[in-house]
């Protein structure tokens, strides 16, 4: 059973491989589930994805993979908000905060997205994410820390820093708490903080573990995948991607360029062939 794991700040990798035997990759970014769907994996898992200053995984593509026989799951930070989308189509969605986004109680790429450091340190987060302030601030209030009221003060503020200068200290001195309260709930965090991310895609990962007998079948779609201009172009700019990444590398063209043919009408095709660059939608 082949399984791909797009993961980064959500959970250790240390974590993760000691709970299922799975192929881990970097977050996800435009074009790279294309990429996984080349080696026909049986399932893909996106937990963590970049966006903003890299392009964010593309809906097409998840819809792709999953028209080629291959069970797509998300869960925690970006793979949860991209299952809500496209659950319609069959993406499988996991965990709290899919759950949250799914009903309404979340809403805004903001509440998952943090800074995180580079692979060497195993994109160690910087930031805060305001999911887990959430959940934190509201079990605090359960435990008698704070009252509900105060708990919601500190997620609006929160909810109004910059997503990468978002952390507990910054919080707790910008509401301006007394002292000695800001002093004991610092203890309480420090000592009793919810992370919702690592939760989530932990728990995605056992789930695997305990029904690997759920991806025996290929997966099955309800909807015709729809080949445009702009596929053609992401497909060979990924080609082209793929080349420069790997320069020694023998790729598989042969295959790539039956992936391609599969889904594109002959227009599509003959366009890509007369150098895509120059082609306008």
């Amino acid at each position: 059973m082949k399984i791909i794991v797009f993961l980064g700040p959500s959970l250790p990798r240390s974590e993760a491989a000691s709970i299922i035997d799975a192929e881990f990759r970097s977050p996800v970014a435009q074009g790279d589930v294309y990429e996984a769907t080349l080696i026909r994996p049986d399932a893909i898992a996106i937990i963590d994805g970049y966006f903003g200053f890299q392009p964010a995984v593309w809906h097409k593509e998840i819809l792709w993979a999953m028209t080629q026989g291959i069970h797509v799951f998300g869960a925690a930070s970006m793979g949860a908000w991209r299952a809500v989308e496209l659950g319609p189509f069959g993406m499988v969605g996991h965990g709290w905060i899919y759950e949250a986004y799914r009903d309404g109680r979340l809403e805004g790429e903001d509440e998952v997205a943090i800074t995180h450091g580079p692979a060497a340190v195993g994109y160690k987060p910087i930031s805060e994410a305001l999911v887990n302030m959430r959940r934190t601030f509201a079990s605090a209030a359960d435990a008698g820390v704070m009252t509900v009221d105060t708990a919601r003060q500190l997620v609006q503020i929160a909810k109004r820093q910059f997503f990468p200068k978002r952390d507990y200290e910054a919080v707790i001195t910008a509401a301006q708490l007394p002292a000695a309260q800001a002093a004991d709930l610092s203890h309480w965090i420090r000592r009793h903080a919810i992370d919702q991310k690592r939760r989530d895609a932990s728990s995605l990962l056992h789930w695997f573990s305990q029904n690997i007998n759920y991806l025996s079948a290929p997966k099955r779609v309800a909807y015709q995948f729809s080949a445009t201009v702009f596929w053609a172009q992401a497909v060979e700019l990924k080609r082209r991607e793929m080349l420069s990444r790997y320069p020694g590398r023998k790729l598989d063209h042969a295959r790539i360029e039956q992936f391609t043919r599969q889904t594109m009408g002959n227009a599509d095709v003959q366009c890509r062939q007369q150098r895509l660059e120059q082609c306008k939608p």
